[in-house]
């Protein structure tokens, strides 16, 4: 039933909300892994940046990627807890682990080995809108452990406007989407984060001065 659920809220209403009440402009589509295991890496100003990307992913793809999200934030009820879990298919991940917790990123190496794609969000957190935050390096870590799979980075413009932190009204608002060449092969904790910056750097370069609408 939860694997029904989950369907009908990324391939029914998230792609409604997303394509026909927003509508987006996306560049290299072709480059979204369309099976596991991979990791997309984008940028993040909204909580609709998860619906977004589930709606450019091909639906095989889309029913098989999990976005890693706080466990504080995302569990902190009963009702939220089961939305999170059954529906949203969060990977949750504590931010201020215990000495007790085993390795908190276990359960994104588990999804991985299982060939599934995460989603993550290396600011960590939704910042102040569509400013990009500083890279947590979590991701690099995840990477180290299996430098087989690659990282496709994607920059999104526009949801920190369409529905920023803290605002509950949708703004329609066309929204920009560049996807990035993977990245891959690289173990280095300080490499890897390097690259991803550059990444992100050179999407955004991109999306400034880009003409297409």
């Amino acid at each position: 039933m939860a694997k029904i659920l989950r369907a009908i809220f990324y391939l029914i209403i998230g792609r409604f909300i997303i394509l026909v009440i927003l509508g987006i402009d996306i560049k290299r589509r072709e480059l979204l892994p369309a099976k596991g295991p991979a990791i997309i890496a984008a940028n993040h100003n909204s909580h609709l940046d998860i619906l977004l990307l589930m709606s450019i992913l091909p639906w095989k793809a889309a029913l098989n990627a999990y976005p890693v999200a706080a466990a504080d934030y995302f569990l902190k009820n009963k009702i939220m807890s089961w939305f999170s879990h059954n529906i949203v298919g969060i990977i949750p991940i504590k931010r201020k682990p215990s000495a007790a917790d085993r390795d908190i990123l276990a359960p994104c190496y588990d999804k991985l080995s299982d060939g599934k794609i995460i989603i993550i969000f290396p600011e960590g957190s939704r910042g102040e809108p569509e400013v990009m935050g500083e890279l947590k390096s979590g991701i690099a870590h995840i990477v180290k452990r299996m430098p087989e799979v690659n990282v496709v980075p994607v920059f999104i413009r526009g949801l920190g406007k369409a529905l920023p932190k803290g605002e509950a009204l949708l703004v329609p608002l066309i929204c920009k989407v560049y996807v990035g060449e993977s990245i891959s092969a690289i173990s280095d904790k300080v490499k890897l984060m390097e690259a991803l910056k550059n990444s992100f750097e050179a999407l955004s370069h991109e999306e400034k001065h880009s003409d297409f609408k």
